[in-house]
């Protein structure tokens, strides 16, 4: 792999090269030093990721020829002595051919006191020579005092736009130094009638962000001393281990998500980037690796795997499976280099694209569960690297100038709640990772703080952060981290999840509050991300175990499950990428032979699905899902065994039934769902013994004998929601429906109206709609145009809709 420049110089930071850190990681100059001398530019530090926000550069209309001329012109509003013009490129993090695009090639800076400049003083003049690409360097011209209100840089020669296809005047902010303070912020731009962007012209004199523009982050000041943590301990803990699944949709789910990973990659494709790493040699007649996955994020396969497989075993035994993930666990262990370091890419290697934060969780994540699957090697793998990289000299720089950095916060959280951790897991993520400015707008509700996030693409991978965010609550006890969490877990909630439960926030695309878009904005802007409702879940399930007696987490981890997890499996063939609401399900199918970010969360999910079902308190059980399922768990010296009975969600009859060897007085608590219609009745060996509304659950506490019988039938009924969202149809309106949790389909048509024969009301509907002999959560709808709902997660081909139209009028 060629690394260019800036993958190059980030290499020798990381490999500890103390002369080369220091070049690259200095701040920028101040501006005392560089007043009154005119010469040239300085190339200054690298600068943050723009993303396509409020924060978003400004890019003139595209010119066929580099030699078109175009400029900017701001406004001080008064007269100043200008000492510094600083210039903030445009680029793509990541992206090597988009480093830089739009900058000016050739160009100059002048000043006038007047907006017509019948007078202009030069202040910068590149227009003689090329100037040198600055990529993601952030660029000042120190100006001999110049007095000037207006303030304009014509650009004489274009840069490239990042596909090559024409030329452009790309910046991303535009500073004017006077009194050694940026004297352009807020003020007002005008460009050129020919090529100027009017739209955009105001991102040149943007507010800086909140915690500046560069890429360093080190704030030694948020770290606390480890003795000065409150830990926080879960009124609730989720199983390790102790379940097992007895047929069932779960059952049936997690058999496909093993025949997936059986027939994806073979253990020695999956190693071959730490063989190559190692310098070991890779066995002939493998199949190419993929461009992205297995060479841009190398690992990120095995990692992939491990989430799958070591969640799997955790609950089910599967001889071939456990062979695999051992033999995994070690080959990565042979490649392990002397110093602990385990990733598949070299160290000097770990800047290029998302492999800091993406690819070093995902291993991360799975030989975390390796190690629970009965691996304990795979725990002292991660201490070793983990001591390796808390000590990392480029741990400054790992935030911003990585490609999604933050989602690496996560991977230090997990790992110091695992029998290795160490406080220094976490106190790398205060030092480097903890954005203050962040934590206070989301306890503020603040929306802007989701969808306007001032470093990176804005979407769902931001629920990573929220998960460790809520680790570092555990363990210090620091309410602050449970305040932020909680506003961001109501922000989500409130503005940006569908009904069904699928994010309505991705990677691409523009996502304010409540657009709830059903269509895509342009190609691959999809929504309903798999990965997005995976975080969820886990954020969802943090939160449940610290406030168990509170059902509507165990509602968001239950939507998650059925309408985004278990609706994305294609068979034994792969997962869907996106849970598309209407249409054709599905854009993209990332089937064996392959990988993504939403197939290795997938997997991850639906290995793990039996821990969501129970959470074991000290004094008894509660029961969170609905599953033939057995759990066994240790209670005031004997194991207690509880057996779930059931086909929900296709019946809603659960039966359990309890095994002990003696006597024993504990806790059963049994979730009355929000979907419910009406007060639960719980009988005890054929008798009521207690009833519970929705929204709740039911605690039956008494002693309990061997063969004991709890009973109750889920009241399930038919909830009809109007959309509102930013893709309503013109005088018409759409519903969806759902049948307890489930979101139903109408399956055969992206565009069903459905009529209302008798009533006047959208909910008369219900009225129309039978169900389907021998087809469980399948209904007729009867009418002139007869349509078929089904379940979302059923729905495999052919056009469908979630949000149908519903007339009152024929």
């Amino acid at each position: 792999m060629t690394m260019d420049r800036r993958e190059f110089i980030n290499g020798i930071a990381c490999v500890g090269a103390s002369a080369a850190l220091e070049t690259v990681l200095q701040d920028s100059p101040p501006m005392q030093a560089a007043i009154g001398t005119a010469g040239p530019p300085a190339f200054e530090g690298r600068m943050a990721f723009t993303p396509a926000t409020a924060f978003r550069p400004y890019v003139s209309k595209m010119a066929q020829q580099a030699t078109e001329n175009t400029w900017v012109q701001i406004d001080l509003g008064s007269a100043v002595t200008v000492e510094g013009i600083r210039l903030y490129p445009a680029f793509n993090l990541g992206s090597r051919h988009a480093n830089g695009y739009g900058f000016p090639v050739r160009f100059k800076v002048e000043g006038a006191e007047e907006a017509r400049f019948a007078a202009p003083r030069l202040m910068v003049d590149q227009t003689s020579n090329d100037l040198e690409n600055p990529e993601d360097r952030m660029i000042l011209y120190s100006v001999p005092g110049t007095r000037a209100r207006y303030v304009r840089l014509t650009a004489t020669k274009l840069g490239p736009m990042p596909d090559g296809a024409g030329y452009c005047l790309a910046l991303s902010k535009v500073d004017v130094i006077s009194g050694e303070k940026d004297v352009a912020e807020g003020t007002p731009v005008s460009v050129d009638s020919a090529l100027g962007n009017e739209k955009d012209r105001t991102q040149l004199t943007r507010p800086s962000r909140s915690m500046g523009e560069g890429i360093i982050t080190d704030n030694p000041g948020n770290v606390t001393a480890a003795s000065s943590w409150h830990p926080v301990t879960y009124q609730a803990m989720a199983p390790l281990s102790g379940v097992t699944v007895d047929g069932g949709l779960f059952k049936k789910v997690m058999e496909n998500n093993i025949g997936y990973l059986l027939s994806a990659f073979s253990v020695p494709e999956m190693l071959r980037p730490f063989r190559q790493r190692a310098g070991k040699p890779v066995p002939p007649g493998l199949r190419r690796p993929l461009n992205f996955w297995d060479v841009d994020l190398p690992g990120s396969s095995a990692g992939r795997f491990l989430m799958g497989a070591g969640n799997t075993l955790r609950w089910m035994e599967h001889a071939e499976l456990r062979r695999w993930m051992n033999e995994l666990v070690d080959g990565i262990e042979e490649c392990r280099a002397p110093n602990g370091y385990i990733m598949a890419y070299p160290e000097n290697e770990m800047f290029y694209s998302e492999r800091a934060g993406y690819t070093r969780a995902w291993l991360t994540h799975g030989l975390i569960e390796a190690g629970y699957a009965g691996i304990p090697k795979a725990f002292d793998l991660l201490r070793g690297y983990y001591d390796w990289f808390n000590g990392c000299p480029c741990l400054r720089e790992i935030m911003r100038g990585t490609a999604q950095g933050v989602q690496g916060m996560i991977a230090n959280t997990r790992i110091y709640f695992t029998p290795v951790g160490k406080p220094e897991d976490l106190q790398v993520v205060q030092r480097y990772f903890q954005e203050n400015y962040w934590l206070e707008g989301l306890a503020a509700r603040d929306k802007s703080n989701i969808w306007q996030y001032p470093y990176d693409r804005p979407h769902n991978y931001l629920i990573t952060d929220f998960e460790a965010y809520l680790d570092l609550y555990r363990a210090t006890g620091d309410e602050r981290y449970l305040r932020a969490m909680q506003g961001a877990w109501e922000l989500y909630r409130e503005n940006w999840e569908h009904v069904g439960g699928s994010t309505a926030i991705t990677e691409f695309g523009e996502f304010p509050p409540k657009s709830y878009r059903l269509n895509a904005q342009v190609p691959f802007c999809e929504t309903g991300e798999l990965c997005g409702s995976v975080f969820w879940s886990r954020l969802n399930q943090r939160f449940h175990l610290l406030y168990p007696e509170r059902e509507e987490y165990v509602t968001e981890i239950e939507k998650s499950i059925y309408n985004v997890g278990i609706a994305a499996q294609v068979d034994t063939r792969g997962l869907l990428y996106h849970a598309r609401l209407v249409g054709q399900k599905g854009d993209v199918l990332v089937g064996i032979n392959d990988n993504s970010c939403c197939e290795g969360q997938g997997t991850r999910l639906l290995g793990s699905l039996p821990e969501y079902i129970y959470s074991i308190a000290s004094d008894g059980l509660y029961i969170n899902m609905f599953q033939a399922s057995t759990i066994r768990w240790p209670q005031d010296g004997q194991t207690i065994v509880l057996k779930m009975a059931t086909d929900f969600p296709f019946h809603p009859e659960v039966q359990l039934t309890l095994g002990l060897n003696q006597p024993m007085q504990c806790k059963i608590r049994i979730r009355v769902p929000y979907w419910a219609k009406r007060e639960m009745k719980i009988a005890v060996n054929g008798r009521t013994a207690a009833s519970g509304k929705p929204e709740s659950y039911v605690t039956l506490d008494r002693v309990w004998n061997n063969a004991d019988v709890i009973a109750f039938t889920l009241p399930m009924d038919f909830t009809l929601t109007r959309y509102e969202g930013l893709d309503k149809i013109p005088d018409h309106e759409r519903f969806a429906l759902e049948y307890g949790p489930v979101l139903l389909a109408v399956d055969g048509s992206a565009d069903a109206r459905l009529v209302v024969e008798s009533g006047s009301r959208p909910q008369d509907i219900l009225k129309q709609i039978k169900p389907k002999f021998g087809k469980p959560l399948q209904y007729d709808v009867a009418g002139a145009s007869p349509q078929l709902f089904r379940p979302y997660w059923e729905v495999q081909g052919g056009p469908f809709t979630c949000f149908p139209v519903i007339d009152t009028h024929p």
